[in-house]
């Protein structure tokens, strides 16, 4: 897969310039993708490889090889052929025209209804929690200028979601219509777990906006609290209260126990996002570095 990937790429780039190089970042994959990457750097110097000492994810793995670019115009792709190299050429012809960010926009996926239904709700809830609008047919596929890229580079937030983080900086966005293949590796390596950790590394640095929704559902139900307690103390004056209510109290006190660990998990992951921030840890570590 590697070596078709390289092929494709240089077929698609040596058009444009001969003046470039194919960074290869290895998460700590267990299927032998770096001798595969080590076989094509000894083939081709312009072909470069980094091996991250551990899996640190796709976001991160991105971060590195980013920080590892040195070209005026820089392509972000994954390495599992769903992404076509054969588009580069358009993605690079549209940006062109002035902008600074070329998007592939995926108008045929061939990916399980899994994947895309995931997708979609993902884009919806984060939508409606950061007031923005985004578009699930776009991934991480696009051109960017050295600009960008540089910009990107400065931002050492902890929780990464590539695309978030360059829609935060900005810049002039165009897009072209590409149709994604299957993955040459079958299943997508993200399970839901990762699904869930990407989810949260998206929408806790996007939006506040969960915190003002515990405000709200306690100040909510501190009011209709208020307003029972108002009625027994009635009922109960005016003798319509007989047998106080054991079913009655025991639920108020599940149900409000239950609301405040709610907001208190609400809270607990900002707080740990912060301090998974302070704590300063590197984004990535390289192991080994061929042909830099």
């Amino acid at each position: 897969m590697v070596h078709e990937l390289v092929s494709r790429i240089i077929a698609s780039v040596e058009p444009i310039t001969t003046d470039y190089e194919i960074i290869l970042v290895n998460d700590a994959s267990p299927d032998g993708t770096w001798q595969s990457i080590e076989q094509e750097c000894s083939i081709n110097p312009k072909v470069k490889g980094l091996n991250l000492s551990r899996n640190f994810g796709q976001h991160y793995a991105i971060t590195a090889g980013l920080h590892y670019a040195k070209g005026d115009w820089v392509v972000v792709m994954d390495c599992d052929l769903q992404d076509r190299p054969e588009e580069i050429p358009n993605l690079y012809n549209k940006a062109q025209d002035g902008y600074d960010i070329v998007y592939a926009r995926r108008v045929v996926k061939h990916v399980g209804w899994w994947k895309r239904m995931s997708s979609v709700f993902f884009h919806k809830v984060f939508d409606w929690l950061s007031g923005t609008k985004t578009d699930s047919t776009i991934a991480n596929y696009g051109i960017f200028t050295r600009q960008v890229i540089e910009e990107y580079n400065k931002i050492l937030q902890y929780a990464r979601s590539f695309g978030d983080i360059i829609r935060l900086v900005g810049f002039k966005c165009g897009y072209i219509d590409v149709e994604q293949d299957a993955s040459a590796r079958g299943e997508s390596s993200y399970t839901f777990a990762k699904l869930i950790q990407h989810s949260m590394n998206a929408i806790i640095p996007s939006t506040n906006k969960p915190l003002r929704m515990a405000v709200g559902l306690g100040f909510i139900i501190s009011s209709v609290s208020f307003v029972l307690a108002l009625y027994n103390l009635i009922a109960k004056i005016l003798g319509i209260i007989q047998v106080d209510g054991f079913t009655t109290t025991i639920f108020s006190i599940w149900f409000v126990g239950g609301l405040m660990l709610a907001m208190m998990g609400v809270i607990g992951i900002y707080i740990g996002a912060i301090f998974d921030q302070v704590k300063g840890r590197p984004l990535f570590v390289i192991k080994e570095k061929l042909n830099f």
